[in-house]
């Protein structure tokens, strides 16, 4: 090339590149430092920031840096730099993951056709290499400027979050305001993470105040404790978005990169054979004292560590993430302090939502039983009790990760089979000698089993105690239910954290064949 034309073709290079630096400084701006400063004043982290706490250093590769909106409706001459939401790939502790997230400063980070597409896109090769999808969620909802096409854009994303549900993680951090269409992604991902600071509802309250007349703050309507305490949406929390990344970060460490991947199985630091005599003081063998079950979790769990899944709803069931001997492991657990760990509508939806979140990731299972069975009452039976408790019998059936129980105490009637009992599938039943396995308790079967006897008796409250006694010698221990194989071994609990690692060690090759179907039918 001659001299004078390989000057020109440097010139012409040199702009070209000023251009694309000139374009990727005003992307990375998102919506100007007066917006940025505002967020900050807000106690928020823009949507870079985000990623840069949240991935590996220097390890974010954006896609789609460039795209806009598609200047349709009332969008004509409106500046959204990336669309409004930043996407692209990095690694976390060294592992692939998928982020997008949504900037605020830019139209409020709401969601129009191009922004929708950018998330589908990103999803689609998440789905294609097998990684989880993280998203950062910061938004007001649809772009109401584009119309219809806004609602196509969250289509896009509402359909993929269906189909890759169960192949990779879906994982949502609420972290600013989240209205309308906002709110339906993230319900439909596998674990849902708020910030203090953030809020969620699918009307707002100007809305209801025009249409109920119903007065109601944000935080009142849809901040963290009513989706961590009434609704169940949320599964952790966080004060602020620094605290919620880092939640998300300890939550990956326990989940596979995908469906077709095992979970991550560490060196154990803490020895899985140790004995564990501390059980006897935390359990009284009185069944009808409470004890604090989240202590006999803990000192079984690996260093006690125990990531416990939506601890501030429905409290009489415990769900949570730990590991044993290095192997994670899905914990499942009634909690004797709450309603004496009956099971309830929203119980059963917790746990029936946990167990298949962890069999769709191969997350063994390890249930903690102390059960008096299912809550009574009009309210629970006009709720749909029926319905709601047999969701939990169907995700422990349709479990084929392995699945070992630990009878602790009671475990009585139809909520002892919803625990994960032998004939619902558990591959292995251990019991402590303090367990009672029964259809109900002494004193009710006692009632009814010797009701004209005791009616009849000169003395009914003396014949009534002894009829108590005798049915509780009887059956109100683990020994009947042992004898009849549906226990595998009556333990010493000083043994149990070797036993269920023994255990869980033996099970981790199982492979189980189902039925071909193209789906079950989970009673919804």
């Amino acid at each position: 090339m001659a001299p004078k034309m390989a000057d020109n073709a440097r010139l012409l290079l040199d702009e070209l590149l000023a251009e694309l630096e000139e374009r990727r400084r005003k992307v990375l701006m998102g919506g100007g430092p007066e917006r940025q400063k505002k967020q900050h004043e807000q106690g928020k982290l823009t949507a870079r920031e985000r990623i840069d706490h949240l991935l590996d250093e220097g390890s974010f590769v954006e896609l789609m840096p460039f795209a806009e909106h598609l200047e349709t409706g009332l969008m004509e001459g409106l500046e959204a730099p990336a669309d409004g939401v930043v996407t692209g790939y990095g690694t976390i502790g060294g592992r692939l993951v998928f982020v997008f997230s949504q900037d605020f400063t830019v139209l409020g980070g709401s969601l129009g056709k191009m922004h929708g597409r950018k998330i589908a896109s990103l999803m689609d090769l998440a789905a294609k290499v097998g990684a989880p999808v993280i998203g950062l969620n910061d938004s007001a909802g649809a772009r109401i400027q584009e119309g219809v096409d806004s609602l196509s854009g969250y289509g896009e994303v509402f359909y993929r979050n269906a189909i890759y549900s169960g192949v990779i993680p879906q994982i949502s951090a609420i972290l600013g305001p989240c209205a309308g269409g906002a709110v339906y992604s993230p319900a439909m991902t596998d674990f849902v993470l708020m910030s203090r600071r953030a809020y969620m509802f699918i009307t707002g309250p100007e809305v209801i105040k025009s249409v109920t007349k119903e007065e109601v703050s944000f935080e009142a309507l849809g901040g963290a404790d009513v989706h961590m305490e009434k609704s169940g949406v949320a599964h952790l929390e966080g004060e602020d978005d620094r605290e919620v990344l880092d939640l998300i970060k300890k939550l990956l460490s326990y989940l596979p990169q995908s469906s077709r991947e095992r979970p991550p199985v560490l060196e154990p630091q803490d020895d899985p054979h140790r004995p564990v005599p501390e059980v006897l003081d935390i359990v009284h063998p009185d069944a009808k004292r409470p004890y604090n079950m989240h202590a006999l979790i803990r000192a079984i769990l690996d260093g006690g560590e125990f990531l416990e899944i939506q601890p501030r709803f429905a409290r009489n069931i415990i769900v949570g993430l730990g590991r044993l001997g290095g192997y994670p492991v899905g914990v499942i657990a009634n909690n004797p302090r709450f309603m004496a760990g009956a099971l309830d509508i929203n119980a059963s939806d917790k746990a029936a939502r946990f167990i298949r979140t962890m069999d769709a990731f191969g997350i063994p299972l390890l249930t903690f039983v102390d059960v008096t069975g299912f809550l009574p009452g009009v309210a629970q039976e006009h709720g749909g009790i029926i319905r709601h408790g047999a969701k939990m019998l169907f995700a422990y059936a349709e479990a084929t990760v392995p699945k070992i129980t630990l009878i602790v105490r009671k475990a009585y009637g139809g909520a002892y089979l919803a625990m994960n009992s032998k004939d619902m599938g558990a591959d292995v039943v251990l019991a402590w000698p303090t367990a009672a396995v029964a259809v109900m308790g002494a004193e009710g079967a006692a009632n009814i089993v010797f009701r004209r006897e005791i009616q009849t008796s000169p003395n009914p409250e003396e014949t009534r105690r002894k009829k108590i006694e005798e049915y509780r010698r009887a059956f109100d221990n683990p020994w009947v239910a042992a004898g009849r194989g549906y226990i595998d071994d009556v333990i010493d609990p000083a043994e149990t954290r070797r036993l269920l690692y023994r255990h869980l060690r033996m099970l981790w090759e199982k492979k189980e064949e189902r039925p071909w179907k193209r789906h079950d039918n989970i009673p919804l």
